[in-house]
């Protein structure tokens, strides 16, 4: 009897894009990946995120829902990404909300965003936060200790001028870039650091 054939599929990713400033995190980072075709993509937006993608790109969900393979309801509780046994690369939260950061770090598995960054810390599957806050009190810095700890990546998205960008995009984009690497997944953004000589 012959062996039936293996099933292939790309790897999953869960993207969350959450409250905070720099929404333009999130939604360049779909669309990097629905044009690299390298990843399904799973999306979740919170309340606050859908408020700042107006605020900040003049964008409303549909836009950036139809960027993902799969959308998921942050209500939906008892979606797919909710469990372990379904397997993901990890999860990026872009950005990250400090109220998200903080349900994340004391596992308040309150909704599907924060559940779903539960499950990649217990199964030990990466999760990367891009925080956007400043300045940052005790409880975000001891938030930020305590995912850390736990497993996580604290990015906060900080503009890397010796690259020298040339538009806000490009200092997105070398944040995203950084972000991708972290999941090992191939790009095509090229920003990689050459080194120079000091005398």
């Amino acid at each position: 009897m012959a062996t039936p054939p293996a099933v292939t599929r790309r790897p999953r990713l869960i993207v969350a894009l959450t409250g905070a400033t720099g929404i333009v995190y999130g939604v360049r980072l779909l669309q990097h990946l629905q044009r690299l075709g390298t990843v399904e993509t799973h999306l979740l937006i919170s309340a606050a995120g859908v408020l700042n993608l107006k605020v900040e790109m003049d964008l409303d969900r549909k836009a950036v829902e139809v960027l993902a393979d799969v959308v998921h309801p942050v209500g939906d509780i008892g979606a797919d990404i909710a469990s372990g046994s379904f397997s993901t690369l990890g999860m990026v939260v872009a950005p990250c909300s400090m109220r998200s950061l903080a349900a994340i770090a004391h596992g308040f598995c309150d909704n599907l965003i924060t559940r779903a960054a539960d499950v990649c810390l217990k199964e030990r599957r990466k999760l990367v936060l891009l925080p956007r806050e400043a300045p940052l009190n005790l409880a975000h810095l001891r938030n930020m200790t305590a995912v850390t700890e736990m497993g996580g990546l604290i990015f906060p998205p900080l503009p890397a001028f010796y690259l020298r960008p040339s538009s806000i995009e490009a200092m997105v984009d070398a944040s995203l870039a950084r972000v991708l690497d972290h999941f090992g997944i191939e790009h095509d953004l090229g920003i990689e650091w050459a080194g120079v000589r000091s005398n």
